[in-house]
């Protein structure tokens, strides 16, 4: 496995209930900040494999980005069920929820 994608799959475990990070904020913490949309392909090949917690992995405006209705509605609850609180239909006070490690602590 690439030392990238260990990274990602390192942080993403990190990332504490009730508190989500955006693709392109993980890619900067796992060492590659131009790579948000490696990040999306890590969670979809590998979330089962090494159960991620991906729905707490949102797109950089706050947004839940899956377009599946299922999905969306999963990730939705299970959010909710952390305590994320969402603005309007799909978006999350980015500011009050983000997840802000330490780079050191995390890779």
């Amino acid at each position: 496995m690439e030392p990238f994608t260990e990274n990602v799959i390192r942080v993403i475990k990190n990332i504490p209930s009730g508190y989500v990070m955006s693709y392109g904020q993980i890619a900067r913490v796992a060492g590659n900040p131009r790579s948000a949309r490696q990040v999306v392909r890590i969670l979809h090949s590998m979330s089962k494999k090494h159960d991620l917690p991906w729905h707490r992995v949102i797109n950089s405006k706050g947004e839940i980005g899956i377009q599946d209705e299922e999905l969306y509605f999963t990730q939705k609850s299970r959010l909710e069920s952390e305590g994320v609180h969402f603005k309007g239909k799909n978006r999350v006070d980015i500011e009050t929820y983000r997840y802000s490690p330490d780079c050191e602590d995390t890779i």
